[in-house]
């Protein structure tokens, strides 16, 4: 089944993501900076999220990660 189609899936994608462009951006700033709108406006978003976040992401990754080896 797609990951778009099944919640956890989805969610597991969107977490990975935010957590990607977060250590992309922290790597290559001006990568990220130059695309704030747009499209691509996308990534630099979820970078953001990322680094306000933080502490909630690192706790979102730690349930996703129990939720993958235990539940599933």
């Amino acid at each position: 089944m797609s990951a778009i189609f099944n919640f956890q899936s989805l969610l597991t994608v969107i977490l990975l993501l935010i957590c990607t462009c977060t250590y992309l951006r922290a790597m290559a700033p001006s990568l990220l900076d130059k695309n704030k709108a747009g499209v691509l406006g996308i990534f630099w978003k979820c970078a953001r999220i990322g680094e306000r976040k933080s502490p909630y992401v690192a706790v979102c990754c730690i349930v996703m990660a129990f939720s993958i080896l235990f539940v599933q």
